[in-house]
């Protein structure tokens, strides 16, 4: 028996609004969340199309093939960077005329393959063996609005189809717990001899890897006791645990800095959820947000041409502050990243354009004070902090990451866990 896919209604309505004006398909994104016995897609957006390209799919017997992969992909991957922590792009839609009904099957797996592996390419974190590998493609004709819904598991390039239910349920929008953070980031990058020849880039990308390794293994407690993380959220059994993150002292050659507050947003269908669901999509997130800012700052540096400062020269970058957008009729959010001084029209229409979704400026909610986080680096230093798991310093530096559940009536509960430098108080809403 295959997956079921729990659709929000407001999706179909757009699916079948979606008008080919002549052209032969229209491509997009389904957007949601898995979980072990069913998946929830809330969003749909389609994939806007080149100038170019949308003139070549306006012949009736243009042909799958042209799709266009790179574009597809590259969309993907700008919406991937959209979405808080617990949502993912699930997979992928594609509406044809009548002509093409019996032609899509093989466009839409390569399609659905290569977004996943452009989704992935960049993330600090990985997905457990426990976690769902199967995403969806799905199929409609244009004229007969047949639906044709199939899975394919992302583990196995070369496997086959297998069906999948596709049902649409009034509501489903409303049925999810928000949780959000506020993260203070400190993370100190050594560069040794080795590395100083590196680009800032690459080093601040080997800095985050080692970082990412705290925040996947730290410890989460409840009320100063860890909760067993397969019990449900708000009750279960309490265990104890004595684990701390340590540095050592490290000789250098300079060091990037990152420093600042972020402000980080996940969410969890409201049926169920474990401990572990919460807690993997607040890690998750902080992972996305900070590698996120720091690679739309490079690739900001790159576009405007600005030259890496040598020897040692110190630099210093303002990191983008993150914005968010409510879906109508939602307690979800998505994201979007914003530098001091772009105009909220580009965030705006940035949003339109990647979620094909009317957005107005004044629903734009900024998450962060201007410049609260930044990165600088710096080269000749003396000495550096680097976290190691295998020493023990003669004096461990400690840190802790404190993360706060709140319903909408009380305190609920607490969470801590040791990551070196960060702080982070953690909210959990429920309508």
């Amino acid at each position: 028996m295959g997956r079921t896919y729990i659709v929000e209604e407001t999706v179909g309505q757009y699916l079948s609004n979606i008008n080919l004006q002549g052209k032969a398909f229209v491509s997009g994104l389904l957007i949601g969340q898995c979980s072990s016995q069913k998946d929830y897609v809330i969003l749909a957006t389609r994939t806007p199309p080149k100038e170019e390209q949308s003139e070549n799919l306006k012949h009736p017997k243009a042909k799958l093939d042209n799709l266009d992969e790179e574009w597809a992909t590259e969309h993907a991957y700008q919406v991937s960077r959209m979405l808080p922590g617990g949502l993912l792009v699930l997979g992928v839609f594609i509406i044809t005329t009548l002509e093409l009904a019996n032609d899509f099957q093989n466009a839409l797996r390569r399609l659905m393959y290569a977004v996943e592996k452009s989704i992935n390419r960049k993330r600090l974190w990985n997905f457990t063996e426990e976690e769902v590998s199967e995403r969806v493609t799905l199929h409609i004709c244009a004229s007969t609005k047949k639906i044709f819904c199939r899975t394919y598991d992302m583990h196995d390039p070369k496997g086959s189809a297998r069906p999948a239910d596709w049902k649409y349920q009034s509501g489903l929008l409303s049925s999810w717990l928000s949780l959000e953070c506020t993260v203070h980031i400190n993370i100190h990058i050594p560069l040794s001899a080795t590395s100083v020849s590196y680009t800032l880039e690459k080093n601040t990308k080997n800095g985050l890897t080692r970082w990412a390794k705290e925040i996947e293994n730290g410890v989460y407690l409840i009320n100063g006791q860890v909760k067993d993380e397969d019990c449900d959220l708000l009750e279960g059994q309490l265990l104890n645990s004595d684990h701390r993150s340590t540095a050592t002292v490290q000789i250098c050659s300079g060091s990037v800095n990152l420093k600042g507050t972020v402000k980080c947003r996940a969410y969890i269908h409201s049926s169920k959820p474990k401990v572990k669901d919460a807690v993997q999509a607040v890690k998750r997130d902080i992972l996305n947000t900070v590698a996120d800012r720091c690679e739309i700052l490079f690739e900001d540096l790159l576009l405007n041409e600005i030259p890496e400062k040598k020897d040692s020269e110190k630099e210093f970058h303002i990191l983008p502050y993150r914005v968010f957008v409510p879906l109508p009729g939602s307690t979800v959010m998505l994201c979007d990243y914003k530098f001091d001084d772009e105009p909220a029209e580009e965030i705006r229409d940035h949003f339109m354009e990647m979620l094909d979704h009317t957005i107005q400026i004044e629903d734009l909610k900024i998450a962060e004070e201007i410049n609260t986080a930044c990165m600088s680096s710096s080269m000749n230093s003396q000495a550096s902090l680097d976290n190691t798991d295998d020493e023990q310093p003669k004096q461990p530096i400690k840190a802790t990451m404190l993360l706060k559940i709140q319903q909408n009536i009380g305190v609920i509960a607490a969470f801590t866990v040791a990551v070196l430098a960060a702080g982070i108080s953690f909210h959990y809403f429920s309508d």
